[in-house]
């Protein structure tokens, strides 16, 4: 506890960081409000949406069967993952085992690749290029540690969602679940970009993110494999639901010869209509979107690729069975972290967990252990988490719980 009122005081402290979080907040609470009022019935969905997922949850058992029926039917390698460390492993394997993009790759273009990227490149072995990977935004990837675990393997992965990239260039974990570099200024990327990439330094939104561009452009071209995360998965279809806002979760499952994906065993729906329920919701309360740029169904591989997916458990099976059950039926809108007036204040890094604010001082106790129940005491207990959730999970009653 003391160390987690260090890192309230340092955060209240910071005025860069304050701008950062007062801002995103403002505009995140605000457009979601404004997105809702197109959903006359947006209560009665909520209601509903609530209905499935614990639906989902109390029979977990049964619809992971048949999930996982229909998705070996359509032709995904499937892996199960008790906790991280086989998750990694199993991750790992599947790497090492696949074939190389670059086949005629020479060793002078290996020393150049590596040069030019040097910055995020991490082995002192210039001769020992392994693969290359690119990773679309994933928050059980973080969960897991798999970052670190591949670049301790000398490989070389690069997160390609413009948030992700701009904190693995800085070193940092993300501070949201959605919007992972809400803790930074424009001038904060501009100083970045400056002294990373070796550009002119400017503040200009359209030059930083054309910059970004063409340096991704590279990865999704040169990629040996791609990870992502699964937002949903369909229990009756096996689809494996993608949603993203920069295509770069496109890139990543179809230009390499192999891809990942890595899914929490509770991120399940039963069908595809109550799929199209929970995508009127998301997008609303993650983004203040109606809906996202790009909404991907996946369901087989592409000729000449291998597609596999890793289920996690890594503690949900346990945590099913307690009393903080309902926080499996988050779909990870981030809303309760920007309704939150403490969220609002500290950030996210502030509570040293993958999973942040009012959802994150839930799961992170009932996942990681009780080493993050000190988080639940900076709740207010003020009830706007509840209010903001898309799927009506009553988080002020599992905060008390974890106190």
């Amino acid at each position: 506890m003391k160390q987690f009122r260090q890192r309230i005081r340092k955060s209240l402290a910071d005025a860069n960081l304050q701008t950062a979080l007062d801002a995103n907040a403002q505009r995140r609470v605000e457009g979601s409000v404004a997105a809702f009022k197109t959903l006359p019935d947006h209560q009665e969905r909520r209601q509903h949406a609530h209905r499935i997922r614990e639906q989902v949850i109390a029979s977990l058992d049964d619809v992971v069967a048949q999930f996982l029926t229909k998705v070996e039917e359509n032709g995904i390698i499937i892996h199960r993952a008790k906790d991280a460390d086989e998750a990694v492993k199993i991750a790992l394997e599947i790497i090492n085992d696949s074939p190389p993009r670059r086949d005629t790759l020479s060793g002078t273009r290996v020393r150049e690749e590596k040069q030019k990227n040097k910055k995020t490149w991490r082995s002192s072995h210039l001769d020992d290029l392994k693969k290359l990977i690119a990773k679309s935004k994933s928050m059980v990837t973080e969960e897991i540690g798999l970052n670190e675990a591949l670049e301790t393997a000398d490989h070389r992965i690069v997160e390609t969602d413009l948030g992700e990239y701009i904190i693995q260039l800085r070193h940092e974990k993300p501070s949201h679940i959605i919007t992972p570099a809400v803790h930074l200024r424009r001038q904060d990327v501009a100083q970045l970009f400056h002294k990373e990439l070796g550009i002119p330094y400017t503040e200009d939104i359209p030059t930083l993110t054309e910059v970004a561009r063409k340096n991704l452009r590279e990865i999704f071209i040169e990629a040996d494999i791609g990870v992502s995360g699964i937002n949903f998965g369909v229990a009756e279809s096996g689809t494996l639901c993608i949603v993203t806002n920069e295509g770069n979760g496109r890139m990543v499952t179809t230009l390499p010869r192999t891809h990942i994906a890595v899914m929490g065993m509770e991120r399940l729906v039963p069908t595809m209509n109550d799929l199209a329920l929970m995508l009127s919701l998301l997008p609303r309360s993650a983004t203040t979107q109606k809906i996202s740029v790009y909404t991907q169904f996946i369901q087989n591989p592409l000729p000449e690729q291998k597609r596999h997916l890793i289920l996690l458990d890594n503690g949900r099976s346990a945590l099913r069975n307690s009393p903080l059950n309902d926080s499996l039926m988050c779909i990870r809108c981030g809303a309760c972290l920007n309704a939150c007036p403490i969220f609002r204040e500290i950030g996210g890094h502030a509570y040293a967990s993958v999973y942040p604010g009012p959802i994150g001082s839930v799961i992170s106790a009932g996942l990681f252990g009780a080493e993050h129940a000190p988080l639940a005491q900076a709740c207010t207990v003020c009830g706007a988490c509840k209010v903001a959730c898309p799927v009506d999970i009553d988080l002020p009653k599992m905060l008390l719980r974890v106190r």
